[in-house]
């Protein structure tokens, strides 16, 4: 009988480094750092306070990580 391998977790290098990316990258936009340390209006960045810049740039940036994995078949 052969043992079948869980999909939960990835199988190759490209897989880890791209879940750890997205993990990463996600946890950026969660409470300990946005209302920490990124939780200020001054300075306005291209009209936008500072804070719905930083989480436009970083929201940016986990969808660069899935297609980026998508674009690599993972």
């Amino acid at each position: 009988m052969k043992v079948r391998r869980s999909h939960f977790f990835p199988r190759t290098r490209a897989g880890w480094i791209a879940t750890i990316a997205f993990l990463l990258t996600l946890a950026l936009a969660q409470p300990p750092i946005v209302h920490g340390f990124m939780n200020r209006v001054e300075p306005w960045i291209l009209g936008m306070p500072f804070l719905f810049a930083y989480l436009l740039g970083v929201y940016c940036l986990v969808i660069a990580v899935l297609v980026w994995a998508h674009r690599k078949g993972l």
